[in-house]
């Protein structure tokens, strides 16, 4: 009977020893927070089946200002392209992560990107938020290092470029979507070369393609912006690409979205860095998406959003070849 019970405690003890490996085993989308400097940050996160063994690397995707991640993630109920993410992580095996900015003055989320001149977002350490978020799920799972990318739009674009330019050690290509350079940076220049997409649309009403101050009417308390342009053509400068791109075109799969969608793609930059641009013709600001169409109420607030792509798909290609 003594033999009986303990072999019995034996079992038990041996997989209560085995419940973190569980819990790492987790898959499907989470909601967590992590305390930094007293301040609790939010984010959500989705882990993929059948990773055992594999190497994983991490896609981070930035909101814009005033969206929270349950915008972000579907869990709102809202339209978002953001959302079909995860779809590809199941297929390409990665970790999708959906970080949340503190309240700025309109007691929204927002990030605290490069503009020197923008008075309505936070002014949190987001640099530390990201970087924080590395550690922890490095440490909780199998992730490769040389393989961490950020997408972000709007508000999250400009950051996405701060992360390419102070988190530059880390991060190995980022997304820019309806978002340019800071006219009045607080950055840095950038120390390295990086890999970087823009996607801007032609008749954005809040970013302007050509350069001047953010928002609808234009309002110098967003900051401002160079034109894209301007911006594409500083990292191609930065990054030493070819000057001459390759040129592509898409189908015009929905002749009503304000018009098509073309490609420059600025190859052999140092560390064999890219720059690509798509330039959304007629389209707003919006992410392009087939599958997430937003409403027409949303477009007369927005113009028009581009149905010939799926933003999520374009970005994947472009990041999952990319490695330091």
């Amino acid at each position: 009977m003594n033999l009986k019970i303990s072999l019995i405690l034996l079992v038990l003890l041996s997989s209560s020893c085995h419940k973190p490996d569980e819990a790492k085993k987790e898959t499907g989308l989470f909601y967590k927070s992590l305390s930094i400097n007293g301040l609790s940050r939010k984010y959500a996160i989705y882990i993929p089946k059948d990773i055992e063994n594999i190497s994983l690397p991490i896609v981070f995707e930035l909101h814009g200002g005033g969206i929270t991640i349950e915008d972000m993630t579907g869990k709102s109920g809202h339209k978002t392209p953001y959302k079909l993410w995860t779809d590809i992580a199941d297929t390409e095996k990665f970790i999708v992560v959906y970080p949340e900015g503190l309240n700025g003055t309109y007691g929204k989320p927002t990030w605290n990107d490069c503009r020197g001149d923008c008075v309505v977002s936070s002014d949190a350490d987001d640099i530390q938020f990201i970087k924080e978020l590395i550690s922890k799920i490095s440490s909780d799972y199998n992730i490769n290092l040389n393989r961490i990318y950020a997408s972000g739009t709007s508000n999250g674009g400009f950051m996405a470029q701060r992360l390419g330019i102070e988190l530059n050690n880390e991060i190995t290509a980022i997304a820019s979507i309806a978002a340019a350079k800071a006219a009045v940076s607080e950055c840095s220049s950038p120390n390295h070369p990086i890999s970087i997409l823009f996607m801007n649309g032609t008749d954005d009403n809040h970013m302007p393609f050509d350069g001047g101050y953010i928002s609808n009417p234009p309002n110098p308390d967003h900051g401002s912006v160079l034109s894209t342009n301007e911006t594409v053509d500083f990292w191609i400068s930065f990054n030493q690409t070819d000057t001459t791109p390759i040129y592509s075109t898409f189908p015009d799969l929905d002749t009503t979205d304000g018009g098509i969608v073309e490609k420059y793609k600025y190859s052999n930059g140092i560390g064999n860095t890219e720059v690509v641009f798509y330039k959304i013709n007629g389209g707003g600001h919006s992410a392009p998406s087939i599958k997430e169409q937003y409403s027409p109420l949303f477009e007369q607030f927005f113009n028009k959003q581009n149905h010939d792509i799926e933003i999520t798909t374009e970005v994947w290609n472009f990041f999952k070849n990319k490695t330091k």
